[in-house]
């Protein structure tokens, strides 16, 4: 049933596209009432396969091209499908508060024995923030240079809806800190909630008394797990929040942000073969790794990234594997997992790219400055929520509200989320692996070739 699904839809789409092709060729005529019927009929065709094998990715991917066709075919009532968008936008923004605040708690307070591990703990956090802050830069360069959000023009009612608030530098430094946090939570200021949690989360880690600490601690972890199934159960109604919003964006400003959307992924993938060229690369020259087995070690974990689009899947090959290729276990112990929530580098990346596009497709021109504002927001909203399902929708939806952009084109990133986060994820894995090597390295405490092919032996008996 399922082979037979795909294989008609397929069939369906073949079609339809070449009857479009030979149209405009003008080799023969066809009425448009047909073309939709092909079209309705491979969705159909789609659908079925969906409810055969469902998935949530399916149903995101079959929500994004049902809203586009009914936002062609049918635009007066796909401009009332905009509410859809509307809950999904509710429920995703009750998320982001708690969740930032407990995985950014638990996350520092977690962490209190990095006095004990000393340099290297100190060391790691340096390259995670030199790391992922280039792989910001380099994503902010590449959407500048395709600028590919500018010929998806979101309405512009919609781009009016949220607008950003001039501030001077010294108000807008002001506007970090909070007041009231619960006035911080109730006016969705999420840098402020950061800052928040972030001293929160200090504070918490000096407490000496064990006995005072724990529980907390145990709270906002516990918190953490509640708050992760909380966005598991909200994304299930995310591919009628993409249907609605693509509907409504396609019956309002036409069908262009399809080929926009394209871009935005060549554009991505192009940004992370530059990061891995130019920032990855000569990281791991300038520690003296031997690049081809450090490629072979690092090639079962990255595939299994990019195959499920899952950092955590990685994990336990990707710390075998590192500890085979010659760094002692301590290390791989404490860099890899702590890597997972700071040195996102894929994601990171991605982000600016996302968030970039969001403003190009809504018609806003930022300043060189705002551009870097953004960057700021996004350095900090990004940690800690790795664990999080299609985490990007929770920080964009963050830094948008934050930084005033419209929300709208972020729903509309989903459709194609599942393409982009096989390759950042990748990028992630790589990221962490290397970054476990050159920590052992500059310790000193990298084995030699030698011992890391005893290693290897003594794990495989």
């Amino acid at each position: 049933m399922r082979r037979t699904s795909i294989i008609l839809a397929l069939a369906l789409v073949a079609v339809a596209a070449l009857a479009a092709i030979g149209q405009s060729l003008g080799i023969f005529h066809v009425s448009q009432t047909v073309l939709a019927s092909i079209r309705w009929a491979g969705l159909a065709s789609l659908v079925v396969y969906g409810c055969v094998s469902p998935s949530l990715t399916t149903w995101i991917i079959l929500g994004m091209l049902l809203g586009g066709e009914i936002g062609h075919d049918f635009p007066a009532f796909a401009l009332n499908l905009r509410l859809l968008a509307q809950i999904f936008l509710r429920l995703i923004k009750v998320i982001i508060a708690p969740l930032l605040f407990a995985t950014l708690v638990s996350g520092i307070a977690g962490h209190a024995d990095l006095k004990k591990v000393g340099r290297m703990g100190v060391k790691a956090i340096v390259c995670f923030e030199l790391v992922t802050t280039i792989a910001l830069f380099i994503g902010l360069a590449a959407i500048n240079l395709s600028k590919a959000g500018v010929g998806a023009q979101i309405p512009v009612v919609a781009a009016e809806s949220i607008k950003a608030e001039k501030m001077s530098a010294g108000e807008t430094v002001l506007h970090v800190f909070p007041e009231n946090i619960a006035k911080s939570v109730a006016e969705n200021q999420i840098l402020q909630v950061v800052v928040f949690s972030i001293l929160f989360g200090a504070a918490l880690a000096m407490v000496k008394n064990p006995d005072k600490r724990r529980p907390m601690v145990a709270f906002t972890e516990s918190l953490t797990e509640v708050m992760f199934k909380f966005t598991n159960i909200v994304m299930l109604f995310a591919p009628l929040g993409v249907l609605g919003a693509v509907a409504y964006t396609v019956a309002s400003s036409g069908a262009g942000l399809l080929g926009s959307l394209a871009k935005l992924l060549l554009s991505l993938y192009a940004a992370l073969v530059v990061f891995l060229v130019v920032v990855l690369l000569p990281i791991a020259w300038i520690a003296k790794i031997p690049l081809g087995s450090f490629v072979r070690a690092i090639a079962e974990p990255t595939s299994i990234a990019f195959g499920t689009s899952s950092s955590e899947a990685a994990l336990p090959p990707a710390m075998e594997q590192m500890e085979a290729f010659g760094v002692p276990r301590p290390i791989v112990a404490f860099v890899m997992p702590t890597g997972y929530s700071f040195n996102l580098a894929g994601s990171t990346l991605y982000l600016s790219l996302a968030a970039m596009f969001v403003a190009q497709a809504s018609g806003m021109h930022l300043s060189l400055g705002r551009q870097l504002y953004i960057m700021l927001v996004l350095m900090l909203t990004s940690k800690g929520v790795a664990g999080v399902s299609r985490a990007a929708i929770v920080i964009l939806l963050a830094t948008a509200a934050t930084v005033g952009l419209p929300s709208e084109p972020i729903f509309i990133l989903l459709g194609i989320d599942q393409f982009m986060d096989m390759g950042r994820t990748a990028v992630n894995v790589i990221g962490n692996c290397l970054a476990t090597v050159v920590i052992a390295r500059w310790e000193g405490d990298f084995l030699t070739r030698d011992a890391s092919n005893v290693a290897v032996q003594a794990a495989s008996e």
